[in-house]
C-alpha cells in the first residue's frame, strides 16, 4: 500500500497500466453476517483508494501453462490511501470523486452512483469471513479508465495510447476528503 505522494512503481510486465480512482470505508468494529441495513454501525470512516491494474490479461506460469493469482491487481504499490480518514463527518453514500492524469479529467462520478452500495458489499462479504477494525471495502470505479475509454485495434487489442506511463501523475480527489496524488515511477 502506498501514500500520498509516493511514487507507484510501474510494473515491469505490462504495457497498459490503468489506474482506478475510488472511495473506501474503512471498518470500526468487528462483524459477520452483517445486514446491509445496519452498516452504519460498522463504519469508521471514509478514504480515497487508487486500485492501481494491469491489463495486458492473463499471464502463464512456469511450462506455459496459465496461472492466476490475481496478478492484474498484486504487485508493489498496487494500492493507494489517503490523504487521510475522515472519521464520523461523511456519508459514504454521497462522495464526489475525481480522476486526473496529467491534469486531464478521466473519471468524474458520486458514490451515489455505486451500481451495489457499501452496505449491500459488507452483507455479501461478510457471509464468509469476519470484518476486524481497520478493514477497507473500495467502492469499485467508475468510467473513464484507460481500459474503458482505448479503441480496440484490429487484432481486438487495446490501444496503449491513454494508459499509464512512466512520469505520469494521477491525481483522485474529493472535495470531502482531500487529494491522493501518485507519480508513476520506473520500476
Amino acid at each position: 500500500v502506498a501514500g500520498p505522494d509516493d511514487g507507484i512503481p510501474y510494473p515491469k510486465r505490462t504495457r497498459r497500466f490503468d489506474y482506478e480512482g475510488e472511495v473506501a470505508i474503512v471498518i470500526g468494529k468487528r462483524g459477520k453476517d452483517i445486514p446491509a441495513a445496519r452498516i452504519d454501525e460498522y463504519v469508521w470512516g471514509v478514504t480515497l483508494f487508487h486500485d492501481w491494474s494491469i491489463r495486458d490479461g492473463g499471464s502463464s506460469g512456469p511450462h506455459g501453462r496459465p496461472i492466476s493469482y490475481n496478478l492484474a491487481k498484486n504487485f508493489d504499490g498496487s494500492t493507494s490511501i489517503g490523504p487521510c480518514i475522515v472519521v464520523g463527518e461523511l456519508d459514504h453514500r454521497d462522495i464526489s470523486v475525481e480522476t486526473r492524469i496529467n491534469g486531464e479529467v478521466r473519471q468524474s462520478y458520486n458514490t451515489k452512483e455505486m451500481i451495489w452500495s457499501f452496505g449491500e458489499v459488507l452483507e455479501y462479504l461478510s457471509r464468509d469471513f469476519s470484518f476486524v477494525p481497520g478493514d477497507n471495502i473500495a467502492g469499485g470505479t467508475s468510467t473513464g479508465t484507460a481500459a474503458d475509454m482505448s479503441r480496440r485495434q484490429t487484432e481486438g487489442a487495446q490501444s496503449p495510447n491513454l494508459f499509464l506511463k512512466i512520469g505520469d501523475v494521477v491525481e483522485l480527489s474529493s472535495p470531502q476528503i482531500g487529494r491522493l496524488a501518485n507519480r508513476i515511477v520506473a520500476a
